[in-house]
């Protein structure tokens, strides 16, 4: 993995010499891990695992959720040089044979009904199944030493097309992705962030940070239970909290003050104004972050609540988009009939099948640019206003102009536009909202109807983002 402080396993170990006895993850029950019995755990399984037969540049299927022993196994294939694989969690069981067929892994490391769903296809029979390890494990520590170039993760993401599509990770990709996040976050060792962003865990150890895994089902995130996650806060001394739009609504809704809160961390999802003065209401002395990025290219822009301005907050109340901040001076942004394009050492190269990189890939004068699909403007101050989705666009209507602007009508909980010839619809929820105010509002907009409905359908995997093929069909 070459040289060992250039990677997220070097940083790691680092941290584990220096707080041995520091908490490193903080699981749902209230176990605490400290910082050397998690590089012990990790050592054992690789040993392990080597007995097994893996070695480096071999794939492995992780199939577990986000728990203490998910972190023992992410560790423990790095330390072995092997590549870890993760399917699409919201392509279902078809996404992961997909995922398979296409990462072709040697071995899976499971737990629990894991063993039992790989029994039913004959596609998982094949795959190794790794052992937990036993006292004979113990040992030596195991580091294997690669180019930082190897690959070291491969993950899916379905995009806009439904079919999930690989991208890998190297070692020393996944390095400086953490270290540009770094730049907004500025981790502390001695932080407590409560993580529901699996790949920020990963980020804390190599900070030295203390990871507090969120209890619930972190598959259903609008279902958490925010009141039982704010219990979780205050036992263990939480002071960030770094996850998706969905579960910063369950934290914050119906909270009382939480003073102890130093910073918020939100993005995967778009995070509209709503919600940031939620937040803002619930942790007045929390700085509030909404980062920008796709699974490609993280991050690309971020701003603070305190850069909106007056000025800003009536933008986008009144159509001008989400404001998303300025893009991080480590990437290249170009808009290409209002769709953002990015460029720089951060951003994917490429997927696991070259098929993929067709729609999305382009190069110029020797530069690689990738097509996010997401529409923008960019204003005087070099700001980028997220519009939407490209492809969901039509007669001049921008989605985020007339959601983020929904968003700001009073009673409208969430917004949702399907725009469409000779009139767009414009899905609203919320209580008591009067049809004929709705439809004032929307006509005032463009060439809207208004609907309200009961609920507004959201992405599977973060409930942030809308679902617009669900929409289409509850509309018609």
């Amino acid at each position: 993995m070459g040289r060992a402080a250039l990677n997220l396993v070097g940083a790691f170990l680092a941290q584990v010499s220096t707080r041995p006895d520091a908490a490193a993850i903080i699981a749902p029950d209230g176990e605490v891990v400290t910082y050397r019995e998690l590089a012990q755990a990790s050592n054992t399984r690789a040993r392990a695992w080597a007995r097994a037969g893996i070695g480096a540049g071999d794939v492995v299927l992780v199939a577990r959720g986000v728990s203490v022993e998910l972190y023992e196994t992410l560790l423990a294939v790095f330390r072995l040089g092997a590549v870890a694989m993760f399917p699409e969690p919201a392509a279902g069981l078809k996404g992961l044979l997909l995922g398979v067929e296409a990462a072709k892994p040697k071995a899976v490391a499971t737990a629990g009904v894991g063993h039992l769903i790989r029994l039913g296809f004959r596609e998982l029979r094949a795959l190794k199944s790794l052992p937990e390890p036993g006292d004979d494990d113990v040992g030596d520590e195991m580091l294997a030493h690669l180019p930082d170039t190897a690959p070291a993760l491969i993950t899916f993401t379905s995009g806009s097309t439904g079919r999930p599509k690989g991208i890998v990770r190297s070692a020393a990709f996944l390095m400086l992705q953490h270290e540009l996040l770094e730049h907004v976050r500025r981790t502390k060792p001695g932080d407590v962030d409560l993580i529901s962003l699996p790949v920020f865990i990963l980020s804390n150890l190599a900070a030295g940070a203390a990871s507090v895994i969120p209890a619930g089902r972190l598959t259903r995130p609008a279902k958490l239970d925010g009141a039982r996650l704010r219990r979780q806060m205050a036992t263990h001394r939480v002071n960030r909290i770094v996850a998706p739009p969905a579960v910063v609504a369950r934290i914050v809704e119906g909270a009382e003050a939480m003073p102890k809160l130093e910073a918020i961390f939100t993005g995967g999802g778009p995070v509209f104004p709503n919600l940031l003065r939620a937040a803002a209401k619930a942790a007045p002395g929390a700085t509030m972050h909404a980062v920008y990025g796709s699974t490609e290219a993280e991050p690309i822009a971020h701003v603070r609540m305190d850069q909106i301005g007056d000025a800003d907050w009536e933008a986008m109340a009144t159509g001008g988009g989400l404001l998303a901040g300025k893009p991080i001076p480590e990437i290249s942004v170009e808009l290409r009939d209002h769709e953002v394009f990015v460029a720089g050492p951060h951003v994917n190269g490429g997927y696991l099948d070259a098929v993929d990189d067709v729609s999305t890939k382009s190069l110029r004068d020797g530069v690689l640019w990738h097509r996010t699909g997401d529409a923008a403007r960019v204003d005087e101050q070099g700001r980028l206003w997220l519009l939407g989705r490209r492809e969901a666009a039509s007669g001049g209507l921008f989605p985020f102009a007339v959601e983020t602007a929904a968003l700001s009508w009073p009673g409208v909980k969430r917004a949702a536009l399907l725009a469409g010839a000779p009139r767009a619809k414009l899905a609203v929820e919320g209580d008591g909202l009067d049809a004929a105010e709705m439809q004032r509002r929307a006509a005032a907009m463009g060439a809207i109807d208004a609907v309200i409905v009961k609920e507004v359908p959201l992405d599977k995997r973060h409930n942030s983002k809308i679902d617009y093929g669900r929409l289409r069909k509850l509309l018609a």
